[in-house]
């Protein structure tokens, strides 16, 4: 059983990575920190709440950094997720609240309590997961592996030529935890290219899980009109299920283990390469991916759910 956290944004794919965690046997999910990214920090904390609430999950909640490390924020995505990261759905308040405790020391507290035990999986900027490692020197060793769906080393970007989003929208935190000399795996572009959801499976999940599958599809509607406007029309990339599929079936999955760093300034700022620093240690980067395997376990597992 993983114990997991979940640092999340949500956003239409952490929607779909969430419920599949909590749908997976052998995932002990333990709470959500949140971030800014496809949504604000504090629309991201009321999100991630009313996701738990849906899966009927008491969990806790603890709200993350609400501007990046060093650059100024960015206006959220709305023209991908929706005005509200949920596509058409509307706000909802959702009944539960987030805890006092910030997210960074959640994170270093539910390392040190589950030290050597905890997968922390990132599916957003790693604003958080930055700050946990500079405020306590112990994080990056207390925790098992960090597997954050970021970056990409061959296959480019998808917010500019150069940077995927996650990244993009915090170099300098993601460039933090490359050189923390934590276990990182990083699941990019490289394999999450390859692994399409279409709208025929979305009506499969809705079909078998009427409840939170028809909330998934009701979502995908607006998801996939984006993936078209852009001349993508075979679907939608799993991004962030496949992060969260890889903390437990890593199996599915081929990496190389290289060092990375993150370009922070100019046209390439956000830019994930081969560290020129040779003292840095490797990360696994995830370069290749059993796709079928990887969709049919999303789908098998999202089928159960109510």
């Amino acid at each position: 059983m993983t114990k997991l956290i979940i640092d999340t944004d949500p956003g239409i794919d952490d929607a779909m990575a969430i419920f599949y965690a909590a749908a997976a046997p052998d995932i002990d999910l333990l709470g959500l920190t949140t971030i800014f990214g496809n949504v604000t920090t504090k629309t991201a904390t009321r999100n991630a709440l009313r996701l738990l609430e849906a899966a009927g999950l008491d969990l806790p909640v603890a709200h993350g950094a609400e501007t990046p490390l060093v650059l100024p924020p960015f206006t959220p995505s709305a023209h991908v997720h929706g005005a509200e990261g949920f596509g058409d759905i509307p706000a909802k308040t959702p009944k539960g609240q987030a805890l006092d405790e910030d997210a960074a020391d959640f994170l270093i507290r539910m390392a040190r309590e589950h030290k050597g035990e905890l997968v922390v999986c990132p599916i957003g900027p790693l604003t958080n997961i930055a700050h946990a490692i500079q405020r306590d020197a112990e994080f990056a060793r207390n925790v098992k592996r960090i597997v954050i769906m970021g970056g990409s080393l061959e296959e480019g970007g998808n917010i500019t030529p150069h940077a995927e989003a996650n990244i993009y929208h915090d170099p300098h935190a993601a460039d933090v935890v490359f050189g923390s000399g934590a276990k990182v795996e990083m699941v990019g572009l490289d394999v999450t290219h390859r692994i399409l959801c279409t709208k025929e499976d979305f009506s499969a999940i809705a079909a078998t899980s009427p409840e939170l599958g028809g909330m998934l599809q009701e979502m995908s509607v607006f998801y996939l009109h984006f993936y078209e406007t852009v001349g993508k029309f075979d679907g939608c990339s799993l991004h962030d299920p496949a992060a969260v599929i890889a903390c437990t079936h890593p199996e599915l999955f081929t990496a190389r283990a290289v060092a990375m760093e993150v370009s922070c300034e100019g046209e390439t700022s956000g830019e994930t390469r081969l560290a020129a620093d040779s003292a840095r240690l490797p990360i696994d980067v995830y370069m290749g991916v059993d796709a079928d395997a990887v969709k049919s376990l999303f789908l098998k597992r999202l089928a159960i759910l109510p």
